[in-house]
């Protein structure tokens, strides 16, 4: 399996570039758009980095879907969550009811979902798994959307160990993880989806990507740790003791096993989620503070990942701003949202839409000047 993740991370720096020639003429036709020059501001550059992505100046963005990634992590037995595990089945099955926060968006502008098992504690229904991530070639989107109302099946384990009293979980388990991730987006890929989002779903996961994070970027427990879905006081209190231990145990240990040692199933799914983007030459929209954790630990692992990603929500949890800048990927809106679940990404892939409505429609000064034919069709009634 190393290897196989080996072969990902090397075609990601061989090939992981974005097309700079398709980014001038983006650039070059925005100067001449019908507008003063950067009128339209992150619009236009996000419109220019598709470009880069793509090698096309105009872009439709209109078929999408969201992979998300279910798993329970052990250290909630340190008291460090403030929602019981049974949420994190419960809530699994509700994505695919289309009942939880991103799933009713997601219903509301048709967009698909991607729910994948690698490691729900409690169990899930065996008639709910549709153990194939995809089980034919398709020209469209039709296979994605049979999942819609099913469980991909990539169990590593029954969550993960406590990661205050031992590793989370192996180096092979944590390569596994990132593997199915990886999976996941070959799969987003050949059914011909345009762009896709990364979340999540695991009670205690803010405390494991706090510890992630701190050990990524030699953080104190202070600047990373929030109060998750609503921690009491003597739980954020353990939870910060448990961030710097971690952040210590982990001083001299490389990605992979800064990941297997403090992080989770899920955390490891959607890094490698991150990096198939890039393997696979997709858009993908990051979420909130998970998803910018694990996107922050692909960047770790292989740099060019970034170029492929885009902002959505500012999470209310601290530790969010720290990663995003560590990557240097901007959010396009805040309005307070801290749910998770990949609930930013809807509203993005909207934004993203919008800019590529305006690069593609919008006409140049000299595509858009007005001659005598015109007004004289216009005077007739012609048009109205």
């Amino acid at each position: 399996m190393e290897r196989q993740l080996e072969e990902i991370l090397t075609g990601i720096e061989l090939m992981g570039n974005l097309s700079e020639t398709a980014m001038a003429q983006a650039r070059s036709r925005q100067e001449v758009l019908a507008k003063p020059t950067g009128a339209l501001g992150e619009l236009e550059e996000i419109s220019i980095k598709l470009a880069g992505i793509t090698g096309q100046v105009k872009n439709h963005m209109t078929k999408q879907a969201i992979a998300i990634f279910s798993a329970d992590n052990g250290v909630v037995e340190e008291g460090v969550a403030s929602a019981p595990q049974s949420v994190t089945l419960s809530q699994t099955i509700n994505f695919t009811r289309r009942l939880t926060g991103v799933s009713s968006m997601a219903k509301y502008f048709d967009i698909d979902l991607l729910v994948v098992d690698v490691g729900v504690k409690l169990p899930i229904p065996e008639e709910l798994y549709c153990p194939e991530m995809i089980e034919h070639q398709c020209s469209d989107v039709s296979c994605l959307q049979g999942l819609t109302k099913r469980i991909v099946n990539r169990r590593i384990g029954d969550g993960t160990k406590n990661l205050a009293k031992e590793p989370a979980m192996s180096r092979q388990e944590a390569i596994r993880a990132i593997l199915t991730g990886a999976e996941a987006v070959e799969a987003i890929k050949r059914c011909g989806y345009d762009i896709f989002g990364v979340g999540e779903m695991g009670i205690g996961n803010t405390t494991t990507s706090a510890c992630v994070l701190a050990s990524l970027l030699n953080k104190k427990a202070t600047e990373v740790v929030g109060r998750g879905g609503g921690l009491t006081d003597a739980g954020l209190a353990r939870k910060l003791e448990i961030v710097d231990e971690a952040a210590a145990a982990c001083a001299s240990m490389d990605t992979i096993d800064i990941l297997a040692n403090v992080g989770g199933f899920d955390i490891c799914a959607m890094v490698g989620a991150f990096l198939g983007a890039a393997y696979y030459k997709l858009p993908v929209v990051i979420d909130g503070y998970i998803s910018a954790v694990a996107a922050l630990a692909a960047y770790r692992l292989v740099p060019a990942v970034s170029h492929f990603m885009f902002g959505s929500h500012v999470s209310k949890e601290q530790g969010y701003v720290i990663a995003m800048d560590a990557l240097g990927i901007k959010p396009y809106f805040n309005l307070g949202m801290r749910l998770g679940e990949g609930s930013g990404c809807p509203i993005s892939f909207k934004i993203i839409e919008t800019a590529c409505a305006a690069m593609n429609g919008m006409a140049t000064f000299d595509e858009g000047a007005i001659d005598a034919d015109y007004l004289q069709e216009a005077k007739k009634g012609n048009f109205f």
